[in-house]
């Protein structure tokens, strides 16, 4: 069973090889939740995440034969980062095998740290599966992304710096997916500070720890598309279980959408990069799914590594939720002077127009006519609703584009 001994020897053993992350009072999101929010950016390690901790822990751990004969992991990417540049900086050999749509930026960079990386598999379960039936053929020595001692007292270490940075925090929030982390954390929190708060945080899409805890063990969940597939595991760790029984206070849920919302508000309010499975916790906090009001609350901004194509679709799809970008179709008179008029009125709206398309063919418009389709740039739906207001006292006809 892990202890907090254990723990503070894992800190000891890491302690210059890590960099102690931030805890950062935020002022933005503590007016939004209703509490007093300190963000740990996780997402400023070396290679984007928190996982640095309990990969550098079990190498250091490794016996000289495990050393020599090299190491294997299955990871849907930022183990698998961590676990190469600390392996490859110490000259040990190290085979990552990643599902086949691992994010290319995660691929990359585990190629870049000097790692052999092989894909296979749809889920970070297959991948996991062909990963240990190889390494025993290869005689590599397994490290496991959660349920492994050393990997989460590694991760653990995060729980006693938290509490040296603020040692009156009321409660931490933390994503799970295989329960590595939060086991790690709240082994050492309520070991120094039992009525500290510990609330774990899942997708909607893959719940395994939830659906463990429920079960009493374990259990398998169908495979589900989550944009935050850091946490994208379909069974939770056995070692991870019995932690987050003993320690954690309750494990919610978030959906696509509040995850995706708090990786927006995190780039623009807060200008922190964080993938989905690091907004997560946040994301909890946001929907008020924590239930924490009025606390001194720790949010674990646990990794960085978004594909840059996914957060430039997360940024436009919330500009369009927040009513701050705006597409519409308008039919105008097809003759000389129209489309000037128009501008004109998008523009006393002081809106901006960002994209346009003409077709006089489609759409139902008679001869004589054209429809044009606008994307709209405002400040905030209220803003977008008095363009509309506008267009409508102007008499033009139109509709907005979903």
């Amino acid at each position: 069973m892990l202890t907090v001994e254990r723990i503070e020897a894992a800190r000891e053993r890491i302690r210059n090889l890590i960099f102690e992350s931030p805890l950062v009072f935020t002022e933005t999101l503590s007016g939004l939740t209703g509490n007093s929010v300190y963000l740990k950016l996780e997402n400023l390690q070396m290679t984007g995440s928190y996982k640095e901790r309990g990969a550098l822990n079990r190498l250091l751990t490794l016996s000289p034969e495990e050393l020599r004969r090299g190491v294997i992991a299955a990871s849907a990417g930022n183990h698998a980062q961590a676990l190469a540049y600390h392996a490859c900086r110490r000259g040990i050999a190290c085979e990552i095998w990643m599902p086949v749509h691992t994010p290319l930026i995660k691929v990359s960079a585990t190629r870049g740290h000097g790692a052999e990386v092989v894909l296979h598999g749809n889920t970070y379960d297959d991948a996991f599966e062909a990963a240990v039936h190889h390494g025993a053929e290869a005689h590599l020595t397994l490290i496991h992304a959660f349920d492994d001692d050393e990997v989460i007292a590694g991760q653990g270490t995060l729980g006693l710096e938290i509490l040296d940075q603020h040692p009156s925090l009321d409660a931490l929030v933390v994503p799970v997916g295989g329960g590595g982390l939060i086991g790690g954390i709240a082994s050492a929190v309520k070991c120094r500070r039992p009525d500290v708060e510990i609330v774990g945080v899942q997708t909607v899409a893959m719940p395994s720890m939830q659906a463990a805890i429920q079960a009493g063990t374990p259990v398998t969940l169908p495979a589900q598309p989550t944009v935050a597939d850091g946490i994208a595991v379909r069974t939770a760790g056995a070692r991870t279980l019995e932690l987050v029984q003993k320690y954690v206070d309750r494990i919610v849920t978030v959906d696509e959408e509040e995850i995706a919302q708090a990786i927006l508000l995190l780039v623009e309010r807060e200008k922190t990069v964080a993938e989905g499975a690091g907004a997560a916790a946040l994301a909890a906090l946001l929907a008020g799914k924590s239930g924490l009001h009025a606390r001194k609350v720790g949010v674990l901004i646990s990794g960085g590594n978004v594909d840059v194509n996914l957060l430039a679709r997360i940024i436009e799809r919330g500009l369009v939720r927040d009513g701050r970008r705006v597409r519409v179709r308008v039919c105008l008179q097809d003759r000389p002077g129209a489309l000037e008029r128009l501008a004109a009125t998008v523009a006393r709206q002081n809106a901006n127009i960002i994209e346009t398309f003409y077709n006089r063919q489609h759409f139902g418009v008679s001869l004589g006519e054209t429809a044009i389709d606008m994307t709209l740039e405002t400040r905030s739906g209220n803003h977008a609703r008095d363009l509309l207001s506008a267009l409508s006292s102007a008499q033009y006809d139109y509709q907005l584009i979903s």
